[in-house]
């Protein structure tokens, strides 16, 4: 069942109505419903352009650019791509704690994106019918007050998951040009205990970049989708944190 945040009242939500969207039923021809609050918007935001950063600066640390002319004491270019990799990598880091956080006090929604329910059939029906949808195999969607099952499946594992391999791994890297006495180090350097050859480390931190690359072309790909093809406000409700519905169904 969807807990969806109270809004400003004039009359109680349609508990019914909530559950039976929760259950992929129906929802067409809802309310608004107050999903995404603030937090969990300003989290999203802030990781998207954090990871955008972390993308491009990384591509450039593992690629380098060609070599520039004069002395080297003027040019400091690579040493600025590597500050703010390691800039935007702390940021990242910790609106992803605070993301973490927020799960444990916000609604249903800011939970959705840490587990799955694998124990439940009735999940797995549900993902296999989105999949069917996505492969344009069923001619109407199921409408979901938050994430359709497929999606919160790809959430959890393409950005969850990977997003925090991303940061032990960063960290773990990053430990190596800090004190032995540092925090990085205390709290991240039995990384090496896994990886005794830094090299690796840096190896899987680089196919992890290519990885969240895959995932955010899917993840844009998917919202755009899904705002024409269901009629719902998916891209616009992570920024007025309201999911809206079509007034009729496809046909």
């Amino acid at each position: 069942m969807m807990d969806v945040a109270a809004r400003p009242a004039e009359a109680e939500p349609d508990l019914s109505a909530i559950a039976a969207d929760a259950a992929g039923e129906h929802g067409v021809g809802r309310p608004a419903v107050y999903v995404y609050e603030a937090p969990v918007r300003i989290c999203h935001w802030v990781n998207a352009f954090s990871i955008i950063v972390l993308m491009v600066t990384g591509y450039l640390i593992g690629t380098p650019l060609p070599s520039v002319e004069g002395e080297a004491s003027a040019n400091f270019v690579m040493g600025y791509i590597r500050f703010a990799h390691f800039a935007a990598g702390q940021v990242l880091a910790v609106f992803f704690l605070a993301r973490i956080l927020w799960a444990f006090v916000g609604n249903h929604h800011s939970r959705q994106i840490f587990y799955l329910p694998v124990h439940r059939k009735h999940f797995w029906k549900e993902v296999l019918h989105e999949i069917r949808w996505y492969a344009f195999l069923e001619h109407e969607p199921k409408m979901y007050v938050g994430h359709n099952p497929l999606a919160r499946t790809v959430m959890f594992t393409g950005f969850t998951l990977f997003v925090a391999f991303m940061i032990v791994t960063g960290f773990a890297l990053y430990s190596e040009g800090a004190d032995i006495d540092s925090w990085q180090h205390k709290l991240f350097g039995w990384v090496f205990a896994i990886w005794p050859n830094s090299q690796d480390v840096h190896t899987w931190h680089h196919l992890g970049m290519w990885a969240l690359v895959a995932f955010v072309m899917v993840h844009i790909y998917a919202a755009v989708r899904e705002d024409i093809m269901s009629r719902q406000s998916i891209i616009s409700s992570m920024i007025s944190g309201e999911r809206h519905s079509a007034t009729e169904k496809l046909e």
